[in-house]
C-alpha cells in the first residue's frame, strides 16, 4: 500500500491518504468504511502512533473499496493527477541520516584527501537532521543565501512503525512501517567548513530535506528482499538528464543493522525516520568538476517500487 499526504481542495487542510486505482483516497474516509463511529486519524503520524489498532482495519477497508469502487465518495476520493501531494510525514518526531554506502563515503573522503577510517567499518554512523525542515514533492527548495555549492543526495528512508528499544537486526524488518525516498539537500561549502570541527554537518543540511511522494509498505517490495538486502534500483535526474544510477543492495550496512544501531540504548517511536545515506555516485560532490545546482533546476529521484520525488531549486 502507498500512503501519502495531500492538501484537500476544499478544506485547505493537509490530510493522510492512500493511493488506489490511480486515485487518492482520504485515510479517514477509508477507515470509516468498516467502522463509521471509529473517529479515525486524518494524519499519518496519528495513524502510526496507533498502528497496531488501525492496521487490520485499514487493509480490510482497502480491499473493500478496491472491489466495490461504487463506494467511492467524490468528496474524499480524487484522481491522483489532480491531487496536490505533500510530504507524507511533514513533521516527524526525529530524522536520523546514516552514512552507510561505502562507495559514497570513499569518494567523498578521497576528494578531501582523506582515507577511510577503521571505525567506519565497525558500526553504522548517523547524524540528526532537522525534522522541522521537511518538504514534499514538487515543492521548491531554497538554499542558504551565503552558499554557492548546492547539491542533492539520492537516498531511501525507513519509516518506523512500532515502538522499540535495543531491536536486534533479526527482528528489525518487523519494526518498519514502510520505505520512502529522501533528498538530503546539501550546501557543500558550508558543510566543508563545519566538518573540520568534527561534529558533522549542521547548517550545511539544516534548511531542507525532501520526503515522499509515498510511504510504501512491505507487500509492495518484499519480493525484492534477499536476506537483509533490498534489490531496488535508484536513479537521480537533473532537468530530465540522468545523473546517476545505483541500487539499495549496495549498502555496506543493511537496513536491519541501521535499525539495530539507532535503537541501541534508545527508544525508536512510530514515525521516526532513518535515512540510508547517499548511494554511491548519488550527488554532485562525487563528480569531477561538478556543476552545482542553480535556480530553476529540477531534480527527480526515482527508486524502484517507491515512485518519483521531484523538487525545483528556488
Amino acid at each position: 500500500m502507498k500512503f501519502l499526504a495531500y492538501e484537500h481542495p476544499r478544506l485547505a487542510e493537509v490530510r493522510a491518504g492512500v493511493l488506489l486505482h490511480h486515485h487518492v483516497v482520504d485515510l479517514s474516509f477509508l477507515l470509516e468504511l468498516t467502522e463509521p463511529q471509529a473517529a479515525p486519524p486524518s494524519k499519518l503520524l496519528d495513524y502510526l502512533q496507533n498502528y497496531e489498532s488501525w492496521k487490520d482495519r485499514c487493509y480490510e477497508a482497502y480491499r473493500l473499496l478496491s472491489n466495490k469502487w461504487e463506494l467511492a465518495d467524490e468528496q474524499w476520493v480524487f484522481p491522483s493527477e489532480t491531487a496536490r501531494l505533500k510530504a507524507p510525514l511533514p513533521r516527524p518526531a526525529s530524522v536520523r541520516d546514516f552514512y552507510a554506502f561505502e562507495a559514497h563515503v570513499k569518494t567523498c573522503r578521497q576528494k578531501r584527501g582523506l582515507s577511510m577510517v577503521e571505525e567506519w567499518y565497525q558500526f553504522p554512523v548517523f547524524y540528526f537532521s532537522n525534522h522541522q525542515a521537511i518538504i514534499g514533492p514538487y515543492e521548491t527548495v531554497s538554499f542558504p543565501h551565503e552558499s554557492a555549492r548546492w547539491d542533492f543526495e539520492l537516498e531511501v528512508a525507513v519509516i518506523i512503525g512500532r515502538k522499540g528499544r535495543n531491536i536486534p537486526r533479526s527482528e528489525a524488518f518487523h519494526y518498519i512501517f514502510g520505505l520512502t525516498m529522501m533528498n538530503d539537500w546539501s550546501a557543500r561549502d558550508i558543510q566543508a567548513q563545519e566538518v573540520k570541527v568534527g561534529l558533522g554537518p549542521a547548517k550545511g543540511k539544516d534548511f531542507a530535506t525532501s520526503l515522499g511522494p509515498f510511504v510504501v509498505t512491505a507487500e509492495e517490495w518484499w519480493d525484492k528482499k534477499d536476506g537483509e538486502t533490498l534489490d531496488l534500483t535508484m536513479e537521480a535526474y537533473r532537468n530530465g538528464q540522468r545523473m546517476t544510477k545505483g541500487n539499495l543492495k549496495e549498502l555496506y550496512f543493511s537496513i536491519p543493522q541501521l535499525i539495530e544501531r539507532a535503537s541501541q540504548d534508545c527508544t525508536l517511536y512510530p514515525g521516526d525516520v532513518l535515512g540510508t545515506g547517499t548511494v554511491g555516485g548519488g550527488c554532485l560532490l562525487e563528480q569531477d568538476n561538478p556543476e552545482w545546482l542553480k535556480p530553476g533546476d529540477e531534480i527527480s529521484l526515482r527508486v524502484e517500487r517507491l515512485g518519483v520525488l521531484t523538487n525545483t531549486v528556488g
